[in-house]
């Protein structure tokens, strides 16, 4: 009996010295967590900033008018151009034959009216000396007018042979470079396949969708906009572009604008099709814009449609919240809704996870 009270006794200690020890540990959990602020910019600072792209401010995807095989093909992407220079050649034999044949049509419709033009001079003499009636003239009047009107009609057939055969043979609307050559030889080309892109590399430009919220601020301060182009040397830090211009439409979609900022030639090593970012100002008419609030990207948790952060109370214990996000700057995500810039968000929200 007394051995049985003391094993019982043992088992209640070691449960409450377990116990103690599990809730010191989950304390020490908490405790060693680390706490991030909540970053808040200052209203109307100019850091918000949208990815953005380079484009050529001309480009052009150059088809054909007629169908037929790709026969001849002078350029590949990269290649640099003279304006007028052939670049793709399609067989146009079957062309050059019709336009053989309207040839003759023309030179026999040329003899037929030769004829009546004799015929004509001769029953006109004929109609002078009384010898054939008024009748007679008119017919041949109105055989050499259709004579001379077939004529016409061959050779403007003839005009529109020769200018079709012209289709056959792809030149360069403009000097410029390659961008991408969409058929090979052999290929067989249609009124409308795309067949070769080119672009004039001494004119590009920056685009980006801004939000309709945004285009505003963009409009009032275009001095205040900024480019980067990471990557290419001198332009990997913000830089005053050469034009800022906004695009009167939204998109119905997106509900975003077009902004196109101009780029000054001669950027070595650019592209279309870069990767650009653009940074926007923060204020509207000299009237500043609430603070914006970001976090660090790693603070995030996603949970299948539910987008949230570990925000830590007055104990020191994290708490799941629900967060509506904005726009990425670097590793910087705008929060809209859902913190307020004296909240403390737990950095690491996976050991956040598994305190109780």
């Amino acid at each position: 009996m007394q051995r049985s009270s003391l094993l019982t006794l043992a088992m209640g200690v070691s449960l409450v010295t377990s116990f103690w020890g599990q809730s010191t540990a989950m304390a020490a959990d908490a405790a060693s967590l680390k706490v991030i602020a909540v970053q808040s910019s200052a209203a109307g600072q100019a850091d918000s900033s949208l990815d953005a792209v380079v484009e050529a401010v001309r480009q052009t995807t150059l088809s054909t008018q007629v169908a037929g095989a790709v026969v001849a093909l002078r350029v590949k992407a990269g290649d640099q151009v003279k304006a007028g220079q052939e670049l793709l050649r399609i067989d146009a034999r079957a062309a050059q034959q019709g336009v053989v044949g309207s040839t003759a049509q023309v030179e026999a419709a040329q003899a037929q009216l030769a004829v009546a033009s004799q015929e004509l001079a001769r029953q006109k003499q004929l109609l002078q000396k009384q010898y054939i009636s008024q009748a007679a003239f008119e017919r041949a009047q109105a055989q050499w007018d259709a004579a001379k009107a077939q004529v016409k009609a061959l050779q403007a057939q003839t005009q529109a042979a020769q200018t079709q055969s012209g289709f056959f043979i792809v030149n360069a609307p403009y000097a410029g470079v390659v961008s991408d050559v969409q058929v090979t030889l052999g290929d067989m080309a249609m009124p409308g396949r795309a067949l070769i892109t080119l672009h004039d590399p001494s004119a590009l430009r920056v685009t980006a969708a801004v939000p309709q919220a945004m285009l505003a601020s963009v409009g009032a301060q275009p001095k205040a906009v900024r480019y980067e182009l990471p990557g290419v040397a001198g332009h990997s830090t913000p830089q005053v572009p050469q034009q800022v211009q906004v695009l009167p439409s939204v998109d119905p979609v997106t509900h975003t604008g077009q902004v196109r900022l101009g780029l000054p030639a001669g950027i070595e090593g650019l592209a279309p099709g870069m990767f650009a970012r653009v940074w926007l100002p923060g204020a509207v008419n000299g009237k500043s814009l609430a603070p914006r609030l970001y976090l660090p990207a790693s603070a995030i948790v996603r949970r299948a449609e539910m987008t949230g952060v570990y925000v830590i109370n007055a104990q020191g214990q994290p708490s799941l919240r629900q967060v509506r996000l904005g726009q990425t700057s670097g590793d910087r995500v705008e929060v809209l809704s859902g913190l307020r810039a004296d909240d403390k968000v737990a950095a690491e929200p996976q050991l956040a996870a598994a305190v109780r």
